[in-house]
């Protein structure tokens, strides 16, 4: 019944004149039969007071399963004048018939199996296959136009009787129907020739949207790519003038130095100078010769202390020893670390170079794109083409079928031709679809392969920008590496001319105290004459200690000078036993008198 139902609609409304009102009598019948096909096996589940039996249930499910019809049930349930859960069913069917998606909302329910089987029994009809087959059929009812009013109807309380009358055949019907079925099935061709159409229209718009957004991303990736090639520009020139900087800061320290040893060399000349005039301080001598008792205690208190110094100085020079060792490592760290950013520079410029290339691929990519867009216009225009002249065709045989009802004894083999004439060009209209669905298919493909390829291009685009976030890091951590190691050679130097000084002194004091040790000076109250020239010492004969052989001389029987690379000045030697004399100022700079002491 629901086979004879459909069937009867479409011819009735074909010759009826395609939209129907619900007064139509077929359209009614088929909504009898709809109804009875979707109660066939229905549950029936107990309320409070009967059994209640409705398909509004399954029919509610479509909301969940197909999001567009979530409008038919938000209307269907703000109708005023439902009361009944049927009432609300039948509303949805008509709604549905008139959206010409009847048949989509109803496979969408015969695929859940699962959840059908809570509503229906396993033997219902929209269990088995027969409901697939209904819903086949339903397809064709896209053909027809509906102008239904639901609003007013009196939808709960009408009563689904099927007229088996509409149904029967006569014999004076049958050629008429014959060929109202060729006519309506030519139709219902041309009006799918039309809906692809419109999905091919559609399916353009969106490949044009698609290919413009495409384009608009690769332009983006492209000015992202020439920011980040003048971002390196610009880092290298920094890199350069930072390198540049450096080579005048070495410039200039060792223009420094050679100043500092220049003003070194001309304070040691003004030093030499104020020596010769010495002879001016005579009556300072006189004064210093009657404190030399006083100093000469001094002089034992501070043998004592520089005993104390001189341990002290040797744990300092440990100490040092070993900030030397600890700083020494952390320069070597430190120059693995710049060794590791420069490589990873070099590698930062390889992933570039490849990323460029990439990009160059992947325009010559685009290109070709285009050029296949161009070509599936080209073949959408020729299409359309074809189409319009098969719409002139149809109206054509429209007018003459209007002719041939007037002359149908008289023309019947002229009819014949006409339609065989049709049905080749409904073949190469077929042929031409198959084509046309072809080209889509390779069309979605090549779409597909854009997609793929624009993900990779963002995941490249984002690797590059964590590599220039690296790459800034790195700059930055090269910066403070080179800074560090700036102040660290200059506390190096600095450590190195204070351990220089030192040693000096230790040598200095050593030499001291090896002459000290074991030997026993003569009082100089004593010592009255020159050991040489045997004259008594004066102002201007000043005495001289050599502790190698105890001696003591005069200024001018000591005059012998020999120059030492440690010292600025020439040292003093004994005449007898030619070891150094000690000036006594060397020993405590509080001491002005210029005696000299041997360092044996």
């Amino acid at each position: 019944m629901a086979k004879l139902s459909i069937k009867g609609l479409i011819e009735s409304a074909l010759s009826f004149g395609r939209t129907l009102d619900s007064d139509y009598p077929p359209l009614q019948q088929f909504f009898v039969v709809m109804e009875h096909c979707l109660k066939h096996g229905l549950k029936v589940r107990k309320s409070f007071l009967s059994y209640n039996k409705t398909i509004w249930g399954p029919l509610e499910l479509v909301e969940k399963l197909y999001p567009e019809a979530e409008e038919i049930a938000a209307s269907v349930r703000d109708l005023p004048g439902l009361k009944t859960p049927l009432g609300r069913a039948r509303a949805w069917l008509r709604l549905a018939l008139m959206q010409k998606k009847m048949a989509d909302y109803l496979r969408c329910l015969i695929i859940q199996r699962e959840l059908l089987s809570e509503f229906y029994e396993y033997h219902a009809l929209m269990m088995e296959e027969e409901g697939a087959v209904i819903v086949g059929l339903l397809v064709g009812l896209n053909v027809i136009d509906a102008n239904l009013c639901v609003k007013g109807e009196d939808l709960d309380s009408q009563v689904g009787v099927i007229d088996f009358s509409m149904y029967l055949k006569s014999d004076d019907d049958i050629g008429g129907k014959e060929r109202n079925e060729q006519i309506a099935a030519i139709l219902d061709q041309k009006n799918y020739v039309e809906e692809l159409n419109r999905q091919l229209n559609s399916t353009v718009s969106s490949l044009h949207a698609r290919v413009d957004s495409l384009e608009k991303s690769n332009t983006k990736l492209i000015e992202e790519l020439a920011i980040a090639k003048n971002n390196i520009i610009k880092l290298q020139e920094e890199n350069h003038q930072l390198r540049s900087e450096n080579t005048l800061i070495l410039m200039k320290t060792q223009h420094h130095l050679e100043v500092t040893k220049v003003d070194v060399e001309a304070e040691l000349q003004t030093y030499k100078h104020s020596r010769q005039g010495l002879d001016e301080m005579y009556n300072e001598a006189r004064r210093q010769l009657r404190e030399e008792s006083q100093l000469r205690q001094d002089m034992e208190n501070e043998l004592v202390v520089q005993v104390s110094m001189k341990h002290e100085i040797e744990l300092a020079m440990k100490l040092l020893e070993k900030d030397i060792h600890e700083k020494q490592d952390t320069l070597i760290g430190l120059r693995q670390q710049l060794d590791e950013v420069k490589a990873i520079n070099m590698e930062m410029y390889q992933k570039l170079q490849v990323s460029e290339d990439a990009m160059k691929e992947k325009n010559e990519i685009i290109g070709r794109l285009e050029d296949k867009t161009n070509q599936i216009n080209a073949t959408m225009k020729q299409l359309e083409q074809r189409l319009q002249q098969a719409e002139k065709a149809q109206l054509e045989a429209e007018n003459e079928d209007k002719k041939l009802k007037q002359e149908y004894v008289n023309k019947s083999e002229s009819l014949q031709k006409e339609f065989s004439q049709k049905e080749k060009q409904l073949l190469q209209l077929e042929t031409d679809l198959k084509i046309e669905k072809e080209w889509r298919q390779t069309l979605e493909d090549d779409l597909q392969k854009e997609k793929e390829t624009v993900s990779h291009l963002r995941i490249e685009t984002q690797e590059i920008i964590n590599l220039k976030k690296e790459f800034i890091k790195l700059q930055e951590k090269n910066r403070q590496l080179k800074r560090i190691c700036q102040d660290q050679e200059a506390a190096l130097q600095e450590l190195a001319s204070k351990l220089s000084e030192s040693k000096l002194k230790i040598e200095d004091i050593k030499e001291a105290n090896k002459a000290l040790q074991g030997q026993v000076w003569l009082k100089d109250k004593e010592a009255t004459h020159c050991k040489l020239c045997e004259k008594e010492f004066s102002l201007s004969k000043r005495k001289h200690h050599c502790r190698n052989c105890g001696e003591i001389f005069c200024n001018a029987c000591s005059d012998n000078e020999l120059p030492l690379p440690s010292s600025p000045k020439p040292v003093r030697v004994c005449d007898s036993c030619h070891a150094i004399l000690i000036q006594r100022e060397l020993l405590s700079s509080a001491r002005s008198d210029t005696s000299h002491h041997c360092s044996y």
